[in-house]
């Protein structure tokens, strides 16, 4: 598979400003030196905890927020460098699901209009066909066209959010990233809206970035899997490798987070301590080594780097630097 997307050294760092002298009085470190690849055809799964950078890197791909500095190349194409005017075909071609299905629909407008509107921004203005696509998405995330005169208050959640994926399908984009898409819904729903996303990625040839916080979706809907940490990648793997030879202790933990029927009392399991780390104020070396119990004298001195185990698997820990 060709990639689609490569993200070279992306950096995102938020000036903090004195709100009484208006000078610049600190920095909030979102991404750091973020290398990513993201193929055609695949659903990369990015996880972390919250506060871990996972939502800005989305929409740094995006170019919805303009990185401090780095590159986001799109088929070849760094779309930093691109004007307000040359991003329209761009904009075509990825889309964003949000995570609230109950704030991202405006709740004046009717389904259809809500559905139309992509149209009308990319000036397409024949009605046959716009009134033929709408009519194929409804069906195809599992709805009856009947919904299209109705508003969204009178919806489920799980309704609204097949809805928002409609909106998000609408042009036929190449490209998608839905940002935590099932979080704000009732795990009943969570299941169903994930097996769409799944069939529509088949049916559509869909590429897509989905964050999450929690690993047991992450495993059922990813190809690959990339896991971050204070605005750093740590961790990036096929599946398979990523659960079943994961390197990093940050992965690790977050592995052993995660609820099992059964357990073996005689493995001993990591468990994070404390909360994740202010990004305004990161700490030295390793970002990891404040809560990870394998750290040593090196790990908050230096800064490790994204090192190659395989051709699918790539970790930043320098407990792997000692093993290659």
């Amino acid at each position: 598979m060709t990639n689609l997307f490569e993200i070279n050294k992306l950096n995102m760092h938020y000036s903090i400003t004195d709100n009484f002298l208006g000078g610049i009085k600190g920095y909030i470190y979102a991404l750091n030196d973020v290398d990513l690849i993201i193929k055609e055809n695949e659903i990369l799964g990015l996880v972390g905890e919250s506060g871990s950078g996972k939502s800005t890197l989305g929409n740094c791909i995006l170019n919805l927020i303009t990185p401090t500095s780095g590159e986001v190349l799109f088929k070849g194409e760094n779309i930093l460098n691109k004007k307000k005017s040359e991003l329209k075909d761009f904009r075509r071609k990825a889309q964003l699901i949000f995570q609230n299905p109950y704030m991202s629909l405006n709740p004046r407008m009717k389904i259809y209009d809500i559905l139309k509107e992509p149209f009308i921004i990319h000036g397409i203005k024949d009605k046959k066909e716009i009134d033929k696509t709408i009519n194929n998405i409804i069906s195809l995330i599992g709805m009856k066209n009947e919904v299209l005169t109705r508003y969204p208050h009178e919806f489920s959640g799980g309704q609204r959010q097949r809805i928002a994926i409609a909106r998000a399908i609408i042009l036929n984009p190449e490209f998608v990233v839905a940002d935590e898409p099932v979080s704000a819904l009732d795990v009943s729903i969570q299941a169903q809206i994930v097996n769409l996303l799944i069939d529509l990625k088949k049916h559509l040839n869909l590429t897509m970035l989905f964050i999450s916080h929690d690993l047991s979706i992450i495993k059922y809907i990813s190809d690959k899997i990339a896991v971050m940490y204070l605005g750093e990648i740590v961790e990036y793997a096929s599946k398979e490798e990523l659960f079943n030879n994961h390197k990093h202790p940050y992965t690790e933990a977050l592995l052993n987070a995660v609820p099992t029927i059964s357990e073996d009392k005689k493995t001993k399991k990591i468990l994070l301590e404390g909360d994740i780390p202010s990004p305004q104020n990161p700490p030295e070396g390793c970002k990891f080594h404040t809560r990870c119990p394998y750290a040593f004298d090196k790990c908050s001195k230096n800064h490790p780097q994204l090192v190659n185990i395989n051709d699918n698997h790539k970790v930043k820990c320098f407990l792997v630097e000692n093993l290659i």
